[in-house]
């Protein structure tokens, strides 16, 4: 075991319950999110509506699928701050989730005026 998955390890183990779950979720996310093949894309956002109850990786993978053709890279950089402002701050889930949907929709109002910083 390298000093980065020791690093993780003793990080998941000071964790309660509800966090471990928190961190196995996104953990399960950011591996998902690249998985290597080229595929069609959308250019127009996919009707996703969402669920009455989510949790906030769960909505980011419904935001992504939702706008597919939006860059990844400084897109989740962002996402992923709302994901600690949420496991690590504790902002309760539907205000990150707000903030989630407005993040993808300005992403993608960029996108539309062809701003090229956020290609896929």
């Amino acid at each position: 075991m390298n000093s980065d998955e020791k690093r993780l390890l003793k990080c998941y183990r000071t964790l309660s319950d509800s966090g471990r779950t928190s961190l196995e979720d996104y953990a399960d996310f950011l591996a998902s999110r690249d998985n290597g093949q080229a595929v069609a894309v959308s250019e127009t956002p996919l009707d996703i509506p969402r669920p009455v109850e989510e949790s906030v990786v769960k909505a980011i993978k419904r935001l992504m699928a939702t706008y597919p053709m939006l860059g990844r890279d400084k897109l989740l950089h962002e996402a992923s701050a709302l994901m600690t402002r949420h496991v690590v701050h504790k902002q309760p889930a539907v205000e990150v989730i707000d903030d989630l949907e407005s993040l993808f929709k300005r992403y993608y109002g960029l996108h539309e005026q062809g701003k090229h910083e956020i290609e896929p």
